[in-house]
C-alpha cells in the first residue's frame, strides 16, 4: 500500500482513472468530469489516499481517498439537506464531523482478494473524525457487503442525487476507528510507487 501525498495523488490520476474506468465503466465523456472532480477533492482538509500496488509496485491495483466532510461540499451539503428534512439528529451524529470516503475501486481482475477491504481500512485508519461516511448503488452488491461488514449502516437507503434521478444511493455511515472482519494493525508503510506518468 503507497499513501500518496495529494501532489503525488493528482499526478498520478491517469493511471487511477484507468482502474475507476475498468471497474465502474463509466461514458467517455464522464472522464474528463471526474478528474477535475478527483483534481478538487485533493485539496479539501484532510484528504488522504491510498494506492494498492502489486508486488513488484510497479502497476496500481486499486485505490481509495477521501477527506474531512463539511458544509460547501457538493455531497456533503447535497445528502445533510435531506438527511436533515427527515431526521436531524441522524445529521448531526453522522454528519457533524466526518470522514468522506469518496472513491474505493479495484481492477476487476484483483477484485476478490482483500484489496478493497485493505483499501478501506488503509483510508480510514487513525482519521481523527467521530464518522465515516460514502454513498454506494443501491442492492445487494459486493460494495455495500463490503461497508456492512465494517459497521456501515444506511442512513439514507433509496436517495437519487440531481442528476441522476434513475439511479438510487445508499448513504452509509459507521463511527471511527471502523470495525470489521479481518482487522489487523498495520505492518508499517510499503515501498513508494514506481509509476512516473
Amino acid at each position: 500500500m503507497w499513501e500518496p501525498a495529494a501532489p503525488a495523488f493528482v499526478h498520478a490520476l491517469p493511471a487511477l482513472l484507468d482502474i475507476y474506468t475498468a471497474a465502474m465503466s463509466p461514458p467517455p465523456d464522464q472522464l474528463a468530469g471526474r478528474r477535475t472532480i478527483m483534481e478538487h477533492h485533493a485539496r479539501n482538509p484532510g484528504f488522504r489516499a491510498v494506492v494498492a500496488l502489486s508486488s513488484d509496485g510497479r502497476t496500481a491495483l486499486g485505490f481509495a481517498y477521501g477527506f474531512h466532510g463539511g458544509g460547501g461540499q457538493w455531497w456533503h451539503d447535497v445528502v445533510t439537506t435531506e438527511l436533515r428534512s427527515r431526521d436531524p439528529e441522524a445529521a448531526d451524529r453522522w454528519f457533524a464531523d466526518s470522514f468522506e470516503v469518496a472513491e474505493v475501486h479495484v481492477r476487476p481482475e484483483h477484485q476478490g482478494r482483500g484489496i478493497g477491504r485493505r483499501l478501506l481500512r488503509g483510508v480510514t485508519a487513525h482519521r481523527p473524525e467521530r464518522t465515516a461516511v460514502l454513498s454506494t448503488h443501491t442492492g445487494p452488491t459486493v460494495a455495500r457487503r463490503l461497508y456492512a461488514s465494517y459497521g456501515f449502516t444506511d442512513v439514507l437507503a433509496e436517495f437519487r442525487f440531481p442528476g441522476s434521478p434513475d439511479r438510487p444511493f445508499a448513504i452509509m455511515a459507521a463511527p471511527l476507528p471502523l470495525r470489521g472482519p479481518g482487522r489487523r494493525r498495520s505492518a508499517g508503510r510499503s515501498r513508494a510507487w514506481l509509476w512516473t506518468g
